[in-house]
Formats: C-alpha cells, sequence, structure tokens
C-alpha cells in the first residue's frame, strides 16, 4: 500500500483496560454497514495524527473474522517507546475518529495444517485470538501455550479459560513456570504446523527448537512487527523524485520519506513484509539494516534498504525514490 491508497474512516466506539498496560480498542466503521472480511492473523495500520507527527502503527485485528460489524485491536503502552502506543493511551477516547489501511495478512493458518501449534508471548497473543476463533469456527484442531508475566499481566486469560478450556495452557514467569519446548515439538503429529508470536527472544527460541529437531521450513510460522530503531539525523536524496528527506533521531527513514512529500510503498511497517524494499543508488557511509526481510548477503551488499525500520549513518545516502 501507500499514502494513496485507499483507507477507512473509522470511530473508537469502545475502550477497555485490560491490564495494567494493555488497552483494547473497538474501531466501528463511518459511512458504512459493515467492514471488509479478513482471517485470522491479519493486521490494520492505524493512523494516527499525534500533533504535526503523523504517526502509522501496524497492530493485529484481535476480533473474530465472523465479526464485521467492528474491529479490535489490543495495544500494549510502551513509555521508551516512539509514541505510537502513548498516543493511543493517552489521547484517544471513545468517538475519536481515526483511518485505517484495509486488512492485510502476513501471518495467516496454513490450510494444509492437520493440527496448529501456536505459540504466544506477552502481547503476542493478540493475533491468535483471531485465529482461534476461526479454528473453532471450521472445526480444526489446535491448541496454545502463552507464556505471561504473572495473572495481572495476562491479557484474556479469563476468556481463553472459559472459551477454550484444556486447549490453552499458560506459563507464568512470577511462578517459574515454563514451555517445555523440546517435548512439545517432539511429539506432535505428522502435518502439524507451528506459529509463534512475542518477544523477539521468545520467537528465536521457539524457531531455532523446531528447526534443529527438523520441522521443515514450510510448517513454521512466525511474525514480529519491529519498533524503528533511534539513531543520529542524517539526509538522504530521493533521485526520481528530486528531494531530500530528512530523518530526525525518532523518526524512521520512511516516515521522513512520506514527510518529504513522496509516496513510498509500505505493507507491515515493521520489517518484515518487504513491500518497502528500496534500491540504494549510492552509499558514503553505513546502512544499519534493522529488518528481518533481507537476507545477509542481501544486506551485506549494500544495494538494498528497509527504510521502514533501517537507518543510515555517514557522508551520503541517495535511494531510488
Amino acid at each position: 500500500m501507500t499514502d494513496k491508497t485507499p483507507k477507512i474512516d473509522v470511530r473508537v466506539s469502545e475502550i477497555v483496560e485490560v491490564t495494567p498496560l494493555i488497552k483494547r480498542f473497538r474501531f466501528e466503521p463511518l459511512g458504512a454497514a459493515v467492514l471488509p472480511t479478513f482471517s485470522g492473523g491479519a493486521h490494520v495500520v492505524v493512523e494516527m495524527p499525534d500533533g504535526a507527527v503523523l504517526r502509522r502503527n501496524p497492530y493485529s485485528l484481535m476480533s473474530s473474522p465472523q465479526e464485521t460489524a467492528s474491529y479490535t485491536i489490543s495495544v500494549r503502552r510502551d513509555d521508551a517507546g516512539r509514541g505510537g502506543s502513548l498516543f493511543l493511551h493517552n489521547a484517544v477516547r471513545e468517538g475519536t475518529q481515526l483511518r485505517i489501511s484495509h486488512p492485510v495478512n502476513l501471518f495467516p493458518l496454513d490450510q494444509r495444517g492437520r493440527k496448529h501449534l501456536l505459540f504466544a508471548g506477552g502481547i503476542g497473543i493478540t493475533p491468535f485470538l483471531a485465529m482461534m476463533a476461526q479454528l473453532t469456527q471450521e472445526g480444526r484442531a489446535f491448541e496454545l501455550h502463552y507464556a505471561v508475566r504473572s495473572d495481572v499481566h495476562g491479557a484474556y486469560l479469563q476468556q481463553l479459560a472459559s472459551t477454550y478450556g484444556q486447549r490453552v495452557h499458560v506459563y507464568r514467569d512470577d511462578q517459574g513456570e515454563a514451555i517445555g519446548l523440546n517435548r512439545l515439538l517432539s511429539t506432535q503429529p505428522l502435518g502439524t504446523h507451528l506459529y509463534v508470536c512475542g518477544p523477539g527472544g521468545m520467537i528465536d527460541w521457539v524457531l531455532s527448537t523446531a528447526r534443529g529437531l527438523g520441522w521443515p521450513e514450510q510448517a513454521i510460522h512466525s511474525e514480529q512487527f519491529l519498533a524503528p530503531a533511534s539513531g543520529r539525523p542524517y539526509a538522504v536524496t530521493l533521485a526520481q523524485s528530486g528531494r531530500t528527506a530528512e530523518v530526525g533521531p525518532h523518526q524512521s527513514m520512511l516516515e521522513a520519506i512520506e514527510a518529504a512529500g513522496v509516496d513510498a510503498p509500505y505493507m507491515c511497517r515493521g520489517g518484515a513484509c518487504g513491500q518497502c524494499e528500496t534500491r540504494v543508488l549510492a552509499c558514503d557511509g553505513t546502512l544499519l539494516h534493522n529488518d528481518h526481510y533481507l537476507s545477509a548477503e542481501e544486506k551485506a551488499s549494500g544495494a538494498k534498504v528497509m527504510p521502514c525500520v533501517s537507518r543510515f549513518e555517514g557522508r551520503s545516502l541517495v535511494l531510488d525514490l
């Protein structure tokens, strides 16, 4: 998508404090009876006019795909973040009007799976709520393993227990509980597909363990939206448009390009999808690749960059935009 891609105007119809750090937001459409359909694992990009800054952040849809009268997301407040979660927690009220993208799914359920094994950590539970609703509707086998800091900080624990019973397994850090990952991954029936969403360390642990046990790549699925890194300010020359984007210390390269009036492509804005991949025409300095899309060889070549999360240090950078 780009800035010119059709968006959806919505009203915040409900805000609920789920835990001391997480709030749930319900969006209802303005001027339309229903919202576009989506599948479990999908996300939307929420546009947030925060003073002079237009923030665009991706959030997983957690409501049932059967429900198109509204969308629901949950947002964890990050006091040390770049401002998107703080804007939603502090500035948005019931009745606030926002704009969102159409749903995009980079983390879909694989319909070939005979069983679906879900691993969530913290706020990573959100896409799985929609996935489990879809799996239940379709009569498919699944189980969830959910790691939380404590009962107080575990989002939707009662809802999960009452809705899914023994298919949900919760592990509390403050009680010393841990997922028995090797045992779980070693005892799954043939045709099981694995999904993981949560902190980077958890994702790496689950993926590396599965690969070490011989799980095929096509049966392993993960999602992690990376936050753009902060750093020293720099300038980017945009060759096609003849403009210069000034990137601030807490601004992504993509945000600066958009602020310069250039309509750059994007989809996840979190270094995962590859939609914003851009050719580097000249680089006198060092590209700081923060995505998990480009291969190590592509990063080393210096020929491409993902401006949604990557940065630059040096004298000059010219992009094919």
